[in-house]
């Protein structure tokens, strides 16, 4: 009698336990019904869901067991688990595209100012200072600005010899122009660039321009372009579509409390990092080429103070010009008789225009400096942004845990380990996805690595190697790897031999494309003027005279 009290009582103690587990069905009546207010808000039907619990042999994801889940429920709560991490990534893309973005506005706008102004700033004084002499030549000028703004948006252009044209193109114009002779033979202009080079007629001026322009353009040119790139990589990422295996488990991780009856349980916290840090291994592997990419760019902003700074030289390209011209008509007589010297006198054309007149001295008045506080308050915000960015990759899993899936405040004995509400024993993986292999969530196989972040993580290596070029002067084009040794560098190495170099003139339509433009920029919107903004000044006023003949310095020609 008294063994079968015993065994009677063990019996009672294993039912009470049994409802502790799974509860009675009036019990997981109310659990369900809670299941179906839930279910219902999200758009399903809800003639799916039971009234009360089932049997779960059913299930393919959550524990099977007693459930308030059918397998179209189960399906159904899969497809919106996947769904949801998806935007929630999408999201996170977005925002830092948009920081991203907002920073790559900012700096273009104020690098084509300062183009544009120094632009305007020419337009309004040369014509008083040089008359004719530049009226007359008033497209090449805007030609050079053309070129530099091409050459600053991405185009695979030669900065040196772009700047060795135009010094050439003026050259061969002036002279036609002094001697009212629109046609001169190859010959003659072949005699003429040999003659005047060497008397170095515009001064230092051309080779000051050159060597501080492929710095400070490049310094700009590569750093608008990382912000481009970074946001492009952000984008492509975040489209990769997530793992059957990784859909399994964030289900299990957000939805199976609900086909359980205990919907108000939340994940625990290591076990939602172990589910995103499976889910998000590709993801994990961007994270050193990432903050290379970043560093870079931090480090590269140097390059936009100082004389040889963007901010200078970008803003000051009219007084290099102004510079240069001033210096050839004070050396204009000397360079005049060693051509007439060497190359014989031009025929006069008697059928052709005037010869320019000499002109009294004028002033070249330029602007006021801007205020520099502009740059400064760009770059300040854009280090602390980029620094603030540099762990995005490897900080998603937390931040998606903590901000989109309502992970536990704490692991205890109330939260959702994947099975029941208790504690989570398992270890958190490293990131990565060679870190995957043991992970207890998500079964990843680390020996397929996804294809397209893999292209993303070549590109932001690409884009180091360039910016970290361009921090140390040499040209960039962003087209073709194979081309970095082809750049103009910064300049300092050019021979005098192969800068003097004749370069035939581009034609518009044998012009390289952009090779990597600026996101939502055309090339046109570039030479639109600014309608804001100040020009630096030149350190003194230039007198200038009208002399017979104004000559450039002796470049490649161009024609």
């Amino acid at each position: 009698m008294e063994l079968r009290a015993r065994g009677w009582w063990l019996l009672c103690v294993a039912v009470a336990l049994a409802a502790c587990a799974h509860g009675d069905p009036a019990s997981k009546s109310r659990s369900c019904g809670e299941v179906r207010h839930i279910y219902g808000t999200k758009g399903f039907s809800l003639s799916d869901v039971p009234q009360a619990e089932i049997s779960g042999e059913h299930l393919r994801i959550c524990p099977q067991g007693y459930t308030c889940c059918t397998s179209e429920m189960e399906e159904n709560l899969a497809n919106r688990s996947r769904a949801e991490l998806e935007t929630a990534l999408l999201d996170s893309g977005r925002a830092l595209q948009a920081t991203l973005a907002a920073q790559l506005r900012g700096f273009d706008d104020h690098f084509q100012r300062l183009l544009n102004d120094s632009e305007r700033a020419l337009q309004e004084a040369f014509p008083g200072a040089f008359g004719e002499l530049y009226v007359q030549n008033a497209k090449a000028f805007r030609d050079l600005y053309a070129e530099l703004r091409l050459y600053y948006r991405g185009a695979n252009l030669h900065l040196e010899e772009t700047l060795a044209e135009f010094w050439a193109r003026l050259l061969e114009r002036l002279f036609r122009q002094l001697h009212a002779q629109p046609l001169l033979p190859d010959d003659y202009l072949d005699c003429l660039g040999k003659r005047a080079e060497p008397l170095r007629p515009f001064g230092e001026a051309p080779r000051e321009l050159r060597l501080r322009a492929t710095r400070a353009f490049v310094a700009a040119r590569a750093f608008v372009q990382g912000l481009g790139v970074a946001s492009d990589v952000v984008r492509k990422v975040a489209q990769v579509p997530l793992s059957p295996e990784c859909s399994r488990a964030v289900m299990k991780l957000v939805y199976c409390t609900h086909c359980l009856g205990v919907p108000g349980a939340r994940p625990c916290p290591d076990y939602c990092r172990n589910v995103l840090k499976g889910c998000l291994a590709n993801q994990a592997d961007l994270d050193a080429e990432w903050r290379n990419l970043l560093d870079s760019m931090v480090l590269i902003t140097d390059k936009f103070w100082g004389p040889t700074g963007a901010e200078s030289v970008i803003g000051g390209v009219h007084l290099w010009l102004a510079e240069a011209i001033s210096a050839l008509q004070d050396n204009s007589d000397t360079l005049t008789a060693k051509v007439i010297q060497g190359c014989g006198n031009p025929k006069v054309n008697p059928q052709g225009p005037e010869p320019e007149e000499k002109r009294r001295r004028g002033k070249l008045v330029l602007p006021e400096k801007p205020p520099a506080g502009t740059l400064q308050k760009l770059v300040s915000e854009a280090k602390a942004q980029l620094r603030d960015a540099q762990d995005f990759w490897i900080s998603l899993p937390g931040t998606l845990c903590s901000e989109k899936l309502a992970m536990s405040a704490a692991s205890d004995d109330r939260c959702w380990n994947g099975v029941a509400k208790g504690r989570y024993l398992p270890e958190v993986m490293g990131d990565g996805l060679a870190n995957q292999i043991n992970n207890p969530e998500v079964e990843v196989d680390i020996t397929k690595p996804d294809m397209t972040i893999r292209q993303q993580i070549m590109q932001l290596k690409i884009t180091t190697n360039r910016l970290r070029g361009a921090y140390n002067g040499n040209d960039v084009d962003f087209q073709d790897a194979s081309d970095d040794g082809s750049g103009s560098g910064s300049g300092e190495g050019c021979p005098d031999d192969e800068c003097g170099r004749r370069v035939g003139r581009k034609s518009s339509s044998s012009r390289t494309p952009l090779s990597h433009a600026l996101p939502g920029l055309s090339e046109r919107e570039g030479q639109k003027a600014s309608a804001t903004g100040h020009l630096q000044p030149c350190t003194h006023l230039l007198l200038l005279s009208g002399l017979p003949l104004v000559l450039s310095a002796a470049r490649p020609r161009w024609r």
